[in-house]
């Protein structure tokens, strides 16, 4: 199995910047997709941001250009880096992990980023 715990939200102004972190471990392997999902409030889950292995990056519409993916791959942990922050920003991001062999998705329990006007 694999465990993901994130860390790093809270609240902020507009404008403002935060990073999350996501430490894995487990039964880690690769190549895998690794990024962040998030539901705002009412809303369904949507992407965030997905990175794999090789280095291929996908962001959501909505936060290219102000989020950005790093992974460090010694401590086995993502970041999001987010600047710009928006009040629609608000909702619980989760992390997300899927090894490529292996067709199960793994998401961490999420944390709270609250944008304020």
């Amino acid at each position: 199995q694999v465990q993901l715990v994130e860390s790093g939200g809270g609240l902020v102004q507009a404008g403002g910047s935060l990073r999350l972190s996501c430490a894995a471990s487990g039964r880690l392997s690769n190549p895998n997709d690794m990024g962040w999902f998030r539901e705002a409030p009412g809303k369904q889950r949507e992407l965030v941001a997905i990175s794999g292995s090789g280095g291929t990056e996908n962001y959501g519409d909505f936060v290219k250009g102000r989020f950005t993916l790093s992974r460090d791959n010694l401590k086995n942990t993502m970041y999001l880096q987010m600047d710009s922050l928006k009040p629609e920003d608000t909702g619980i991001y989760f992390c997300y992990y899927r090894s490529v062999y292996m067709p199960t998705d793994y998401w961490g329990r999420g944390t709270q980023v609250t944008v304020s006007s």
